[in-house]
Protein backbone atom coordinates (compact mmCIF):
# COMPACT_ATOMS: atom_id res chain seq x y z
CA UNK A 1 0.00 0.00 0.00
CA UNK A 2 1.21 3.48 -0.87
CA UNK A 3 2.28 5.94 1.81
CA UNK A 4 -0.81 7.89 2.95
CA UNK A 5 -1.13 11.21 1.16
CA UNK A 6 -1.77 14.37 3.20
CA UNK A 7 -2.92 17.34 1.11
CA UNK A 8 -2.60 20.98 2.12
CA UNK A 9 -4.82 22.76 -0.40
CA UNK A 10 -7.84 21.20 -2.13
CA UNK A 11 -10.03 22.54 -4.94
CA UNK A 12 -13.42 20.85 -5.30
CA UNK A 13 -15.55 21.70 -8.34
CA UNK A 14 -19.32 21.36 -8.24
CA UNK A 15 -19.21 21.41 -4.45
CA UNK A 16 -22.72 22.86 -4.07
CA UNK A 17 -24.08 19.73 -5.72
CA UNK A 18 -25.34 16.66 -3.92
CA UNK A 19 -22.40 14.24 -3.70
CA UNK A 20 -19.63 16.84 -3.65
CA UNK A 21 -21.28 18.83 -0.85
CA UNK A 22 -21.27 15.77 1.41
CA UNK A 23 -17.62 15.13 0.53
CA UNK A 24 -16.74 18.79 1.11
CA UNK A 25 -18.40 18.93 4.53
CA UNK A 26 -16.73 15.71 5.64
CA UNK A 27 -13.25 16.86 4.62
CA UNK A 28 -13.66 20.33 6.15
CA UNK A 29 -14.89 18.99 9.47
CA UNK A 30 -12.42 16.10 9.74
CA UNK A 31 -9.33 18.00 8.59
CA UNK A 32 -9.34 21.60 9.88
CA UNK A 33 -5.73 22.03 8.76
CA UNK A 34 -6.65 21.44 5.09
CA UNK A 35 -7.49 24.54 3.07
CA UNK A 36 -10.58 23.92 0.94
CA UNK A 37 -11.64 26.08 -2.01
CA UNK A 38 -14.84 25.16 -3.85
CA UNK A 39 -16.02 26.21 -7.29
CA UNK A 40 -19.59 25.86 -8.55
CA UNK A 41 -21.46 27.33 -11.52
CA UNK A 42 -24.65 26.98 -9.43
CA UNK A 43 -26.54 24.84 -11.90
CA UNK A 44 -30.21 23.99 -11.31
CA UNK A 45 -29.26 20.94 -9.22
CA UNK A 46 -26.78 22.87 -7.07
CA UNK A 47 -27.78 24.54 -3.83
CA UNK A 48 -25.62 26.77 -1.67
CA UNK A 49 -27.70 25.69 1.31
CA UNK A 50 -25.90 22.35 1.00
CA UNK A 51 -22.74 24.10 2.19
CA UNK A 52 -24.19 26.25 4.96
CA UNK A 53 -22.95 23.86 7.70
CA UNK A 54 -19.36 24.84 6.85
CA UNK A 55 -19.69 28.33 5.35
CA UNK A 56 -18.10 29.94 8.42
CA UNK A 57 -15.27 27.42 8.72
CA UNK A 58 -11.87 29.16 8.64
CA UNK A 59 -10.46 26.56 6.23
CA UNK A 60 -13.25 27.00 3.65
CA UNK A 61 -13.69 29.41 0.72
CA UNK A 62 -16.41 29.50 -1.93
CA UNK A 63 -16.07 30.89 -5.47
CA UNK A 64 -19.17 31.15 -7.67
CA UNK A 65 -18.36 29.98 -10.97
CA UNK A 66 -24.77 18.26 -14.48
CA UNK A 67 -25.24 14.82 -13.82
CA UNK A 68 -28.60 13.59 -15.08
CA UNK A 69 -29.22 10.90 -17.67
CA UNK A 70 -32.74 12.00 -18.68
CA UNK A 71 -31.48 15.50 -19.43
CA UNK A 72 -28.65 14.10 -21.54
CA UNK A 73 -31.07 12.53 -24.03
CA UNK A 74 -32.37 15.98 -25.00
CA UNK A 75 -29.40 18.17 -24.09
CA UNK A 76 -26.37 16.03 -24.85
CA UNK A 77 -24.23 18.91 -26.16
CA UNK A 78 -24.39 20.60 -22.76
CA UNK A 79 -23.17 17.42 -21.12
CA UNK A 80 -20.34 17.21 -23.62
CA UNK A 81 -19.32 20.75 -22.69
CA UNK A 82 -19.51 20.11 -18.95
CA UNK A 83 -18.07 16.62 -18.77
CA UNK A 84 -15.55 16.56 -21.62
CA UNK A 85 -14.56 20.18 -22.23
CA UNK A 86 -14.79 21.02 -18.52
CA UNK A 87 -12.49 18.14 -17.64
CA UNK A 88 -10.08 19.19 -20.38
CA UNK A 89 -9.94 22.73 -18.95
CA UNK A 90 -9.08 21.37 -15.51
CA UNK A 91 -6.45 19.00 -16.85
CA UNK A 92 -4.78 21.70 -18.91
CA UNK A 93 -4.78 24.06 -15.92
CA UNK A 94 -3.11 21.37 -13.83
CA UNK A 95 -0.53 20.69 -16.53
CA UNK A 96 0.34 24.36 -16.85
CA UNK A 97 0.51 24.86 -13.09
CA UNK A 98 2.82 21.89 -12.66
CA UNK A 99 2.21 21.75 -8.91
CA UNK A 100 -0.73 19.35 -8.64
CA UNK A 101 -0.15 16.31 -6.44
CA UNK A 102 -3.56 14.66 -6.95
CA UNK A 103 -6.29 14.97 -9.58
CA UNK A 104 -9.31 12.93 -8.55
CA UNK A 105 -11.74 12.51 -11.43
CA UNK A 106 -15.27 11.40 -10.55
CA UNK A 107 -16.90 9.19 -13.15
CA UNK A 108 -19.86 6.78 -13.02
CA UNK A 109 -20.68 3.08 -13.09
CA UNK A 110 -22.62 3.74 -16.29
CA UNK A 111 -19.42 3.90 -18.35
CA UNK A 112 -19.29 0.09 -18.14
CA UNK A 113 -22.67 -0.21 -19.79
CA UNK A 114 -25.20 -2.86 -18.89
CA UNK A 115 -24.17 -5.76 -16.65
CA UNK A 116 -25.44 -9.22 -17.58
CA UNK A 117 -28.45 -10.22 -15.50
CA UNK A 118 -26.83 -13.50 -14.42
CA UNK A 119 -23.38 -12.05 -13.61
CA UNK A 120 -22.23 -12.95 -10.09
CA UNK A 121 -19.04 -10.88 -10.22
CA UNK A 122 -19.29 -7.15 -10.81
CA UNK A 123 -17.35 -5.08 -13.33
CA UNK A 124 -13.79 -4.59 -12.17
CA UNK A 125 -11.76 -1.47 -12.84
CA UNK A 126 -10.04 -2.93 -15.93
CA UNK A 127 -13.31 -3.93 -17.62
CA UNK A 128 -14.13 -2.54 -21.07
CA UNK A 129 -16.10 0.72 -21.18
CA UNK A 130 -19.36 0.38 -23.15
CA UNK A 131 -21.55 3.41 -22.39
CA UNK A 132 -25.12 3.27 -23.70
CA UNK A 133 -26.45 6.82 -23.24
CA UNK A 134 -25.11 10.31 -24.07
CA UNK A 135 -24.38 11.14 -20.42
CA UNK A 136 -22.25 8.05 -19.78
CA UNK A 137 -20.55 8.47 -23.16
CA UNK A 138 -19.37 11.95 -22.17
CA UNK A 139 -18.15 10.59 -18.83
CA UNK A 140 -16.21 7.85 -20.64
CA UNK A 141 -14.72 10.47 -22.96
CA UNK A 142 -13.64 12.52 -19.97
CA UNK A 143 -11.98 9.43 -18.50
CA UNK A 144 -9.94 8.99 -21.67
CA UNK A 145 -8.69 12.56 -21.36
CA UNK A 146 -7.74 11.99 -17.73
CA UNK A 147 -5.88 8.81 -18.61
CA UNK A 148 -4.10 10.52 -21.51
CA UNK A 149 -2.92 13.43 -19.37
CA UNK A 150 -1.73 10.99 -16.76
CA UNK A 151 0.36 9.12 -19.29
CA UNK A 152 1.50 11.99 -21.51
CA UNK A 153 2.24 14.58 -18.84
CA UNK A 154 2.62 12.42 -15.72
CA UNK A 155 -0.30 14.13 -13.99
CA UNK A 156 -1.09 12.30 -10.72
CA UNK A 157 -4.60 11.22 -11.69
CA UNK A 158 -7.05 8.92 -9.89
CA UNK A 159 -10.51 8.00 -11.25
CA UNK A 160 -13.57 6.80 -9.35
CA UNK A 161 -16.65 5.04 -10.72
CA UNK A 162 -19.60 4.87 -8.39
CA UNK A 163 -23.03 3.31 -8.05
CA UNK A 164 -26.17 5.37 -7.46
CA UNK A 165 -26.02 7.65 -4.42
CA UNK A 166 -28.97 8.79 -2.31
CA UNK A 167 -29.56 10.77 0.86
CA UNK A 168 -30.51 14.24 2.18
CA UNK A 169 -30.17 17.31 -0.07
CA UNK A 170 -30.42 15.45 -3.40
CA UNK A 171 -32.23 17.31 -6.18
CA UNK A 172 -35.57 15.56 -6.85
CA UNK A 173 -35.03 14.73 -10.50
CA UNK A 174 -33.34 11.60 -9.12
CA UNK A 175 -35.40 8.50 -8.37
CA UNK A 176 -35.46 8.34 -4.57
CA UNK A 177 -36.10 12.02 -3.70
CA UNK A 178 -38.63 12.23 -6.54
CA UNK A 179 -40.59 9.27 -5.17
CA UNK A 180 -40.43 10.68 -1.64
CA UNK A 181 -41.70 14.14 -2.59
CA UNK A 182 -44.46 12.73 -4.78
CA UNK A 183 -45.55 10.41 -1.97
CA UNK A 184 -45.59 13.37 0.41
CA UNK A 185 -47.87 15.23 -2.02
CA UNK A 186 -50.19 12.30 -2.62
CA UNK A 187 -49.20 12.11 -6.29
CA UNK A 188 -48.63 8.99 -8.43
CA UNK A 189 -45.11 7.52 -8.29
CA UNK A 190 -43.85 7.13 -11.90
CA UNK A 191 -41.75 4.07 -12.74
CA UNK A 192 -40.03 3.61 -16.10
CA UNK A 193 -41.09 0.52 -18.04
CA UNK A 194 -42.00 -2.35 -15.74
CA UNK A 195 -39.63 -1.32 -12.95
CA UNK A 196 -37.50 -4.45 -13.27
CA UNK A 197 -34.26 -2.52 -13.79
CA UNK A 198 -31.79 -3.32 -11.02
CA UNK A 199 -29.73 -0.65 -9.29
CA UNK A 200 -27.28 -0.52 -6.39
CA UNK A 201 -27.78 2.40 -3.99
CA UNK A 202 -25.17 3.82 -1.62
CA UNK A 203 -25.96 6.25 1.18
CA UNK A 204 -24.26 9.64 0.80
CA UNK A 205 -22.24 9.43 4.04
CA UNK A 206 -20.69 6.14 2.93
CA UNK A 207 -19.75 7.66 -0.42
CA UNK A 208 -18.20 10.71 1.26
CA UNK A 209 -16.12 8.36 3.38
CA UNK A 210 -15.05 6.50 0.24
CA UNK A 211 -13.68 9.72 -1.25
CA UNK A 212 -11.92 10.48 2.02
CA UNK A 213 -10.22 7.08 1.86
CA UNK A 214 -9.31 7.43 -1.82
CA UNK A 215 -7.89 10.91 -1.25
CA UNK A 216 -5.51 9.67 1.43
CA UNK A 217 -4.91 6.03 0.45
CA UNK A 218 -5.59 5.87 -3.30
CA UNK A 219 -2.69 5.19 -5.65
CA UNK A 220 -1.92 7.53 -8.53
CA UNK A 221 -2.85 6.09 -11.92
CA UNK A 222 -5.51 3.79 -10.49
CA UNK A 223 -9.28 3.52 -10.87
CA UNK A 224 -11.53 2.72 -7.90
CA UNK A 225 -15.09 1.44 -8.01
CA UNK A 226 -17.36 2.77 -5.25
CA UNK A 227 -20.08 0.16 -5.08
CA UNK A 228 -22.40 -2.04 -3.09
CA UNK A 229 -23.54 -5.62 -3.51
CA UNK A 230 -27.00 -4.75 -2.17
CA UNK A 231 -29.05 -4.58 -5.35
CA UNK A 232 -32.77 -3.89 -5.69
CA UNK A 233 -35.18 -3.25 -8.53
CA UNK A 234 -36.58 0.21 -9.13
CA UNK A 235 -40.03 -1.21 -8.43
CA UNK A 236 -38.88 -2.49 -5.04
CA UNK A 237 -37.51 0.97 -4.22
CA UNK A 238 -40.91 2.49 -5.00
CA UNK A 239 -42.65 -0.12 -2.86
CA UNK A 240 -40.32 0.63 0.07
CA UNK A 241 -41.17 4.33 -0.20
CA UNK A 242 -44.86 3.46 -0.25
CA UNK A 243 -44.46 1.48 2.98
CA UNK A 244 -43.07 4.48 4.84
CA UNK A 245 -46.08 6.57 3.82
CA UNK A 246 -48.63 3.79 4.33
CA UNK A 247 -49.58 3.85 0.66
CA UNK A 248 -50.94 0.92 -1.33
CA UNK A 249 -48.22 0.40 -3.93
CA UNK A 250 -50.67 -1.03 -6.48
CA UNK A 251 -52.57 2.26 -6.46
CA UNK A 252 -49.70 4.69 -5.89
CA UNK A 253 -47.25 3.41 -8.52
CA UNK A 254 -47.75 4.49 -12.13
CA UNK A 255 -45.80 2.79 -14.92
CA UNK A 256 -44.67 5.23 -17.64
CA UNK A 257 -42.83 5.06 -20.96
CA UNK A 258 -39.24 3.92 -20.51
CA UNK A 259 -36.11 5.80 -21.58
CA UNK A 260 -34.91 5.30 -25.17
CA UNK A 261 -32.48 2.77 -23.70
CA UNK A 262 -32.43 1.88 -20.04
CA UNK A 263 -29.64 -0.40 -18.82
CA UNK A 264 -31.10 -3.29 -16.86
CA UNK A 265 -28.30 -3.53 -14.32
CA UNK A 266 -25.06 -1.94 -13.08
CA UNK A 267 -22.94 -4.19 -10.87
CA UNK A 268 -19.50 -3.27 -9.55
CA UNK A 269 -16.62 -5.18 -8.01
CA UNK A 270 -15.59 -3.02 -5.04
CA UNK A 271 -12.82 -5.27 -3.70
CA UNK A 272 -10.09 -2.81 -4.66
CA UNK A 273 -11.60 0.02 -2.61
CA UNK A 274 -12.26 -2.30 0.31
CA UNK A 275 -8.58 -3.24 0.30
CA UNK A 276 -7.90 0.39 1.30
CA UNK A 277 -10.07 -0.04 4.38
CA UNK A 278 -13.42 1.32 3.18
CA UNK A 279 -16.64 -0.45 4.14
CA UNK A 280 -20.28 0.32 3.49
CA UNK A 281 -21.83 1.23 6.85
CA UNK A 282 -25.44 2.22 6.20
CA UNK A 283 -28.07 -0.49 5.59
CA UNK A 284 -30.69 0.29 2.95
CA UNK A 285 -33.64 0.61 5.32
CA UNK A 286 -31.71 2.91 7.66
CA UNK A 287 -30.49 5.12 4.83
CA UNK A 288 -33.95 5.34 3.28
CA UNK A 289 -35.51 6.21 6.63
CA UNK A 290 -32.97 8.99 7.22
CA UNK A 291 -33.56 10.33 3.72
CA UNK A 292 -37.35 10.32 4.06
CA UNK A 293 -37.16 11.99 7.47
CA UNK A 294 -34.97 14.73 6.01
CA UNK A 295 -37.36 15.49 3.13
CA UNK A 296 -40.37 15.45 5.46
CA UNK A 297 -38.56 17.98 7.67
CA UNK A 298 -37.38 20.08 4.68
CA UNK A 299 -40.20 19.96 2.10
CA UNK A 300 -39.36 23.35 0.58
CA UNK A 301 -35.57 23.04 0.56
CA UNK A 302 -35.45 23.15 -3.25
CA UNK A 303 -38.33 25.58 -3.77
CA UNK A 304 -40.58 24.93 -6.77
CA UNK A 305 -39.49 21.57 -8.16
CA UNK A 306 -42.67 20.70 -10.05
CA UNK A 307 -40.70 20.51 -13.30
CA UNK A 308 -38.35 17.93 -11.81
CA UNK A 309 -41.15 15.68 -10.57
CA UNK A 310 -42.53 14.82 -13.99
CA UNK A 311 -41.62 11.36 -15.37
CA UNK A 312 -39.10 12.64 -17.96
CA UNK A 313 -37.68 15.99 -16.75
CA UNK A 314 -35.65 18.35 -18.95
CA UNK A 315 -33.23 21.11 -17.98
CA UNK A 316 -35.58 23.77 -19.40
CA UNK A 317 -38.19 22.68 -16.84
CA UNK A 318 -35.89 23.16 -13.87
CA UNK A 319 -35.78 26.13 -11.49
CA UNK A 320 -32.97 28.64 -11.94
CA UNK A 321 -30.88 30.44 -9.37
CA UNK A 322 -31.49 33.61 -11.41
CA UNK A 323 -32.82 36.44 -9.27
CA UNK A 324 -33.92 34.51 -6.21
CA UNK A 325 -33.67 36.80 -3.21
CA UNK A 326 -33.32 33.75 -1.01
CA UNK A 327 -30.25 32.61 -2.94
CA UNK A 328 -28.79 36.11 -2.95
CA UNK A 329 -29.14 36.16 0.81
CA UNK A 330 -27.43 32.80 1.14
CA UNK A 331 -24.64 33.86 -1.22
CA UNK A 332 -24.02 36.95 0.91
CA UNK A 333 -23.13 34.70 3.82
CA UNK A 334 -20.39 33.09 1.77
CA UNK A 335 -19.16 36.48 0.55
CA UNK A 336 -18.90 37.75 4.11
CA UNK A 337 -16.88 34.75 5.18
CA UNK A 338 -14.68 34.72 2.08
CA UNK A 339 -13.29 38.19 1.57
CA UNK A 340 -9.67 37.15 1.10
CA UNK A 341 -8.50 37.52 -2.50
CA UNK A 342 -6.92 34.11 -2.91
CA UNK A 343 -8.46 33.05 -6.23
CA UNK A 344 -7.26 34.76 -9.40
CA UNK A 345 -9.87 36.31 -11.70
CA UNK A 346 -9.41 33.89 -14.57
CA UNK A 347 -10.27 30.99 -12.26
CA UNK A 348 -13.63 32.61 -11.57
CA UNK A 349 -14.20 33.15 -15.29
CA UNK A 350 -13.34 29.55 -16.05
CA UNK A 351 -15.65 28.26 -13.35
CA UNK A 352 -18.56 27.84 -15.74
CA UNK A 353 -16.50 25.29 -17.63
CA UNK A 354 -15.70 23.16 -14.62
CA UNK A 355 -17.37 19.77 -14.55
CA UNK A 356 -19.54 18.81 -11.62
CA UNK A 357 -18.43 16.52 -8.83
CA UNK A 358 -14.71 16.32 -9.53
CA UNK A 359 -11.75 17.57 -7.57
CA UNK A 360 -8.04 18.10 -7.84
CA UNK A 361 -5.62 18.47 -5.00
CA UNK A 362 -2.43 20.48 -4.71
Amino acid sequence: MATPYKPKNILITGAAGFIASHVTIRIIKNYPDYKIVVLDKLDYCSNLKNLLPVCSSPNFKFVKAQTHVDNSFGNSFEFTMNNVYGTHVLLEACKVTGQIRRFIHVSTDEVYGETDADAVVGNHEAAQLLPTNPYSATKAGAEMLVMAYGRSYSLPVITTRGNNVYGPNQFPEKLIPKLILLAMRGKPLPIYGDGSNVRSFLYCDDVAEAFEVILHQGEVGHVYNIGTKRERTVLDVAKDVCKYFNLESEKAIQFVVDRPFNDKRYFLDDAKLKSLGWVERTPWQEGLRKTIEWYVANPDFWGDVSGALVPHPRTSMMPSYGGSEDIKGILSKFTIYNQTNTVVSQTSEDASQMQRDSSFQK
